[in-house]
């Protein structure tokens, strides 16, 4: 039965790892544009004034994406003859990964101009998930030295959901694109804020769906066993 189920939790990675194609290859443009001595303008001055922060952000996030799409495969949350699981080895590279995802997106709203296309409500909006982001990343981090596995994966996945809206917004984007024209500031930043929701409910319905499927001796607290008495 395991045998022929298997196969299907690829779609998984898949579907993340094609969600995320859309940032990585923008980032990648980025990347190029900042190296290659592209002309500046209003929309990318900010970059070439403070590149640091974009590129780390860039290279932790295309990190943090892709590997951390495999982390979703339970096969992989298994170790190998006594060795750590591959989840347990990516996962000492996706947490720092992780932290530089949020920081950097958090110092480059808060210090870098805000462009007219973005607006304070996608500012405030920034800073909200990016803060979400960083104290789910926290969180988990404290549950796995606690050794609380259930709830350190519900933490992660919640971090990851964040991390990958870059994915989410352009789609949601595109409607108003291909219906209307394009969106005003507060339009676009609805739906921005919007795909970070998308984005966390879709990980609260796959939390949800790994809690039921444990064993009933993980998620049954323990209680004593009433002493069995004897006949005089």
């Amino acid at each position: 039965m395991n045998s022929t189920r298997q196969p299907n939790r690829w779609w998984v990675p898949a579907g993340l790892i094609l969600l995320n194609l859309i940032p990585v290859i923008g980032g990648a443009f980025r990347v190029t544009e900042l190296t290659g001595g592209a002309d500046i303008t209003p929309g990318n001055e900010r970059f070439f004034d403070s590149p640091a922060p974009v590129l780390i952000h860039i290279a932790s996030a295309t990190v943090y994406a892709f590997l951390g799409a495999f982390q979703f495969i339970p096969s992989f949350r298994r170790p190998q003859k006594g060795r750590r699981s591959w989840h347990q080895l990516v996962g000492r590279i996706l947490v720092p990964a992780g932290f530089l995802v949020a920081l950097s997106g958090l110092w480059m709203t808060l210090f870098y101009a805000l462009p007219p296309s973005d607006g304070v409500v996608l500012y405030i909006l920034r800073l909200v998930f990016g803060t979400a982001m960083l104290a789910f990343l926290v969180l988990g981090a404290l549950d796995i030295r606690r050794r609380n596995f259930t709830g350190h994966g519900a933490w992660m996945t919640r971090a990851y959901a964040i991390a990958v809206g870059a994915g989410t917004q352009p789609l949601l984007l595109m409607i108003p694109e291909l219906t209307s024209g394009p969106p005003d500031v507060t339009t676009r930043a609805l739906l921005i804020g919007a795909a970070w929701v998308i984005n966390l409910g879709v990980a609260e319905y796959a939390i949800s769906r790994r809690r039921l499927q444990l064993p009933a001796r993980r998620t049954q607290p323990k209680t004593l066993q009433p002493q069995q008495r004897t006949a005089p």
